[in-house]
């Protein structure tokens, strides 16, 4: 069955079970839940599928996250932030919506892009683990598997990150690491305070290996 979005929130502890079960959650904080603005939200609600949407129109629960009328916060596990984009002015359309919630929408693994690039560098995560690989490569599935499963080890501290290398848009990043595309599959790891980094070259990725890689940086 399909849910329909977005889901009416009336109480703090609904609010939090929302919150809490999702990598990535949206609650718009609306006192007339048929406002423009609130109409504009449902909108973008239908265009984003993977994301769930809550609506509150709630006193109680406005009041509880400390949220204006018409305004939209985007809650993330990852680094346990939170995101508001006020609607009241009139100006924000679906467009503008569908992008604040693509760039905000950190997961515990983030697939680098041009568009998710702008949230990784606004995360409050300072550490940043890189796989560069070729995803059309046979082995991807199974390598992503072992790298999300290692990314819930340290969620909070380590924000985990798929760099496709086969796009050119990504090339630079490469050069940046000095890596030629002989030597993937790669593991980076990143300080964005000091920019200081480290590189290894991986013929397989195992959840043994990347906790090492990153536990060694971290000390």
């Amino acid at each position: 069955s399909t849910t329909e979005k977005p889901i009416l929130i009336d109480n703090i502890p609904d609010a939090e079970a929302f919150i809490s079960g999702a990598e990535v959650a949206v609650i718009g904080f609306f006192q007339d839940p048929q406002s423009p603005e609130a109409k504009q939200f449902r909108l973008a609600a239908g265009q984003i599928a993977e994301v769930p949407f809550g609506l509150s129109s709630s006193a109680a629960v406005l009041s509880h996250y400390g949220a204006s009328e018409n305004t939209v916060a985007l809650f993330r596990r990852v680094d346990n932030d939170r995101r508001d984009l006020d609607m009241s002015t009139g100006e924000v359309d679906v467009k503008k919506l569908t992008r604040f919630v693509r760039i905000n929408e950190l997961r515990l693994m983030t697939e680098y892009s041009p568009v998710t690039s702008i949230g990784v560098m606004q995360s409050s995560l300072q550490f940043n683990l890189l796989l560069i690989t070729d995803k059309m490569s046979p082995k991807h599935p199974e390598r992503m598997r072992k790298f999300r499963a290692a990314a819930e080890l340290y969620k909070g501290k380590i924000l985990f990150i798929l760099l496709d290398s086969n796009l050119k848009s990504n090339e630079r990043v490469l050069s940046y690491f000095q890596l030629k595309k002989s030597q993937l599959p790669a593991l980076a790891i990143f300080h964005t305070p000091d920019d200081e980094h480290e590189v290894l070259a991986v013929d397989d990725i195992s959840i043994e290996r990347v906790q090492d890689f990153c536990n060694r940086f971290l000390q």
